[in-house]
């Protein structure tokens, strides 16, 4: 059966944002009086969404319920604020993007970013492109790995879900792309390594973003 979809990732996969959550949660961390941490350890407390990451990233004897609170919401003010220092695509993305707009492939964005932060990012960086959808977290909506979204966006864009590829750089990617029934890719140039990739179900895993297209018409 021919593909003819794609839903990408975001943070990770399509830009690289991690400078600029790990500067904010660390702003937040220090206001509160807490220990902050080194940039390399936001890539295995993002991905879940904010509040999982606020959760995370606070000491374990500070996670209650009014210091979660207190410290998320002032997370969201200063990333509002501060959300494209060091953000950029990552290599070859634009080029990649070029190249299956030119297959003809409906794309979609599916990401645990707050829905607002998201639609930021994509009109910031990538709005040369057609995005069919964009979605980011909704209250309404339960976060991936739960399918339910990529589902939604299988129904919106009228391709069954087996048409799909899913690239993601996350272990929750590749276990929300085989929950929807669709076709897992892995990215090493994101926030996790091969083996989770594998280990979570990615079909193939891509060491560049320029391999993609080649990879979408096999």
């Amino acid at each position: 059966m021919p593909f003819k979809a794609v839903i990408f990732d975001l943070d990770g996969t399509l830009l690289d944002t991690l400078q600029d959550l790990a500067n904010s949660y660390n702003r937040v961390l220090k206001k509160m009086g807490f220990p902050t941490h080194l940039v390399d350890a936001y890539r295995y407390f993002v991905g879940e969404g904010a509040r999982v990451c606020m959760t995370r990233a606070l000491p374990a004897e500070n996670r209650d319920v009014v210091t979660i609170d207190t410290s998320l919401q002032m997370f969201l003010d200063d990333y509002a604020q501060n959300w494209n220092i060091y953000t950029k695509p990552y290599k070859g993305i634009p080029e990649m993007l070029k190249a299956l707009s030119e297959l003809d492939l409906k794309m979609a964005i599916l990401s645990n970013k707050p829905q607002e932060d998201t639609e930021k990012c994509v009109k910031k960086f990538l709005s040369n492109w057609k995005f069919e959808v964009i979605f980011g977290q909704k209250d309404s909506v339960p976060k991936k790995p739960d399918p339910t979204a990529a589902l939604e966006i299988s129904r919106l864009l009228g391709v069954l879900p087996e048409e799909f590829f899913f690239i993601g750089d996350t272990p929750i990617d590749m276990k929300t792309a085989t929950a929807a029934g669709m076709v897992p890719f892995g990215v090493l140039w994101g926030f996790r390594s091969i083996d989770e990739l594998i280990k979570s179900g990615a079909r193939a895993t891509i060491k560049t973003a320029t391999d993609i297209p080649s990879l979408v018409r096999c």
